[in-house]
């Protein structure tokens, strides 16, 4: 993991952790529910939901985001699960916007159901998305997600993108021996559609506990197939809290009918190249818990106090509480390192 070094307690009405580190960005998971079931991500059966009931409001997640936001969160992302499966999506969106101060405001889709909310979103408040998308080849698209859904999702990044929603980021994980060689592929479509394509380590938070650091593909793989399929990549001078590398293509392969357009890529390399130095990130799940870390053990409650009657202010002493403790890192690779009990789709993205 990062050194990180320890500085003096948080001073109060900051989110500030023992490390120096301020939290700015939120992200809300807004359910556990998705209309995928990706092979790296959940079984072909699903999960055990989370009950109506034990889901937030959305008088609660509103409350509760501006409770943030009020400690100095000046971004929040809407993740799920799948966000676009949240019933009073838009709805949400116009009442997150109107907080004051106005956060930023984003969503991460796997963009199946795109394509029939991408306009009400920004007309809602909505400033930009990211996009799941794994291939550019239909039959392992089903084979990857268990759904054959490529055109929806296709459809969803172009209906995004006539909305406005800019600029708007795909993400892709890469697999040995299912679509690794398509990187290049995928950066190529990207460029020329003008989106901005992110490369991610495949992190331990699958369902099955099945990941292991050998078999992942790493972001110097990546790199250096992207290098010898004629992309030239000139890394950005810095990076902020940014959890993406990002790199200038300043060329790429020729072909006889089109020359590949110059743009930008990022590569979030959480597990090889961790950004917990500067990380500025906090979750609340779609059941009320905060966590200070993607990986982290612990969780704070906030359901149970927020439903119990708890005033903005005693919540905020659990949200300072939370943040002051927060890990230098997130030790993945460290003997003592245990996969955290949530998947990535029951912790938000």
């Amino acid at each position: 993991m990062d050194a990180v070094t320890i500085t003096d307690e948080p001073a109060r009405g900051a989110l500030r952790d023992t490390f120096g580190r301020t939290a700015s960005d939120l992200r809300i998971s807004l359910t556990d529910l998705c209309s995928l079931r990706c092979t790296y991500c959940m079984p072909a059966a699903g999960l055990d939901w989370l009950t109506k009931a034990q889901r937030l409001t959305d008088d609660e997640f509103v409350r509760l985001a501006a409770v943030f936001v009020d400690l100095g969160v000046t971004s929040i992302r809407l993740t799920g699960g799948e966000p676009l499966v949240h019933p009073t999506l838009s709805d949400l969106v116009y009442r997150l916007a109107a907080l004051e101060p106005r956060p930023e405001l984003s969503l991460t889709t796997n963009g199946v159901a795109l394509d029939r909310h991408a306009r009400k979103l920004a007309d809602a408040g909505l400033e930009r998305v990211n996009v799941s998308l794994d291939t550019l080849d239909r039959e392992r698209f089903a084979q990857l997600t268990r759904r054959d859904r490529f055109d929806d999702v296709l459809g969803g990044i172009a209906a995004a993108a006539d909305a406005g929603l800019f600029p708007l980021k795909v993400n892709s994980v890469l697999m040995r021996g299912s679509n690794l060689h398509e990187a290049p592929q995928l950066l190529t479509w990207a460029l020329r559609h003008g989106h901005r394509l992110r490369f991610i380590e495949h992190m331990p938070l699958d369902a099955d506990h099945t990941w292991s650091r050998e078999d992942m593909v790493t972001a110097e793989e990546i790199l250096d197939l992207l290098r010898h399929a004629g992309f030239a990549l000139t890394p950005a001078p810095t990076r902020g809290n940014a959890p993406a590398e990002e790199f200038a293509v300043t060329a790429g392969p020729r072909h006889d009918e089109w020359a590949t357009p110059v743009g930008s890529l990022g590569v979030i390399a959480s597990v090889t190249r961790p950004f917990c130095r500067d990380c500025d990130r906090l979750r609340l799940t779609a059941d009320g818990q905060l966590r200070s870390c993607l990986f982290a053990q612990d969780e704070t409650d906030l359901r149970a106090p927020l439903r119990a009657g708890a005033s903005d202010d005693e919540l905020a002493e659990l949200i300072r509480a939370a943040v002051a403790g927060k890990q230098a890192g997130h030790g993945i690779g460290a003997v003592d390192f245990v996969q955290p009990r949530r998947t990535m789709s029951a912790i938000g993205g």
